[in-house]
């Protein structure tokens, strides 16, 4: 296992291995650095005391309830609305429905809850041979209660299509996500977390991936006091790819934790994750786990993480960690890299040479970081909303 972590500002670390290369786990492996086996029900978990692996980083004190059980659903938890062109199939089914828990098990405690405790899902199905041209947009507003939800995202075989999941409001939200690709099937999804600033939202993301299906994930998030998410990808075929993109704006007091798992769990399959995040004000905290599990049966996997973070005042705290297991020699590629660092005064100076103001080139420095991962979301409007909110940010700083 390659790991790093506790980065200092300004430092880098990275490694790659090559076809035919072979990492050995020296210490906790991917497989094993959960607590409890992924299960369904909330009774297989013991309640996290935060020197568990998964939850050492997460401030427990502040997850309102969500991990002991002592948080209850209320009425007022969450409106949802779902805007979709026309062939799309929207449904509300019960806990029975054969398509619940396919792409994924929970794999911690306030998964479980989430699973335990939902009443409805809603499930939105692109069927197969579908092209759609214009978005599937899903708006989750918080209406200031606690909610447990499931939403089943499924594509069927050859069909194509962009979902944007928007986080608003106010509320106490554990949910499980499930992405379900047939064989051929393009999925991008973008899910922006907006939330008011005393929201808490826990959410462990499933993605199936079909063969020789793709899926883009593109994760958003600024708002909220404690948001913590959990994307994880497994394949179910052959030639299978998957993106992971993420940026994230940690403000002061702030705990941003995102926490991805690709298990490479099938032949000639490919994956790539990039996050970046920015930091700034007192006790601002952007978690960032990365873990990569090539089987032994996934000859042929190309992969590679990263992460990025800019950290633009004192007082803010950065984790990153990268892992990456490797049981089998027969592969294209694989590696990782993740870099802390301070804002450069050095670029600051530049800009500020050729007669640019200080605030504006501040602005400047901040979007151009974020600028590689914002243009892959291929939707203008949220694109423009993105930087909006990141000029936003960086205005309330100054």
């Amino acid at each position: 296992m390659a790991q790093a972590q506790n980065i200092p500002a300004g430092a880098t670390t990275s490694g790659s291995i090559t076809a035919g290369a072979v990492a050995v786990a020296a210490e906790s492996t991917v497989a094993t650095r959960m607590s409890a086996p992924p299960s369904f029900d909330v009774a297989d978990f013991p309640v996290p005391h935060g020197r568990e692996e998964e939850w050492r980083f997460t401030p427990l004190e502040r997850l309102r309830g969500l991990h002991d059980g002592t948080a209850i659903a209320t009425g007022n938890g969450i409106k949802v609305d779902i805007d979709a062109p026309t062939g799309v199939v929207i449904e509300t089914v019960g806990r029975d429905d054969a398509r619940l828990g396919r792409a994924g098990t929970p794999v911690d405690r306030v998964a479980a809850q989430a699973y335990s405790s939902f009443e409805k899902a809603s499930v939105v199905t692109v069927p197969k041979e579908t092209v759609l041209t214009e978005p599937v947009r899903i708006a989750v507003h918080g209406e200031g209660g606690t909610a447990f939800a499931h939403q089943i995202i499924e594509l069927g075989a050859f069909a194509e299509a962009v979902v944007v999941i928007d986080h608003t409001g106010d509320a106490v939200l554990a949910a499980n996500v499930d992405y379900l690709l047939g064989d051929g099937a393009k999925l991008t999804v973008v899910s922006v977390q907006d939330w008011d600033d005393k929201a808490v939202h826990v959410s462990q993301q499933n993605a199936l991936v079909g063969r020789d299906a793709s899926f883009k994930s593109i994760v958003v998030t600024f708002g909220g006091d404690v948001v913590r998410l959990h994307p994880r990808v497994q394949y179910a075929g052959t030639g299978g790819e998957a993106e992971l993109l993420g940026l994230y704006f940690t403000d002061a007091g702030q705990h941003q934790e995102h926490r991805l798992l690709v298990d490479h769990n099938a032949p000639h399959c490919r994956s790539n994750a990039a996050y970046k995040g920015a930091l700034q004000g007192q006790d601002a905290h952007a978690v960032w786990i990365g873990d990569v599990l090539i089987e032994a049966k996934a000859e042929g996997t190309d992969t590679y993480e990263m992460n990025r973070n800019l950290v633009l005042t004192d007082g803010a705290r950065v984790d990153s960690v990268p892992n990456l297991e490797i049981e089998t020699g027969e592969i294209v590629g694989a590696g990782h890299a993740s870099a802390t660092g301070r804002f450069d005064d050095e670029q600051l100076f530049y800009l500020q040479s050729r007669g640019i103001p200080a605030d504006e080139a501040r602005r400047l420095v901040v979007r151009g970081f974020f600028a590689e991962l914002v243009q892959k979301i291929g939707l203008p409007d949220v694109e423009e909303r993105l930087l909006a909110k990141i000029d936003a940010e960086l205005e309330a700083s100054v």
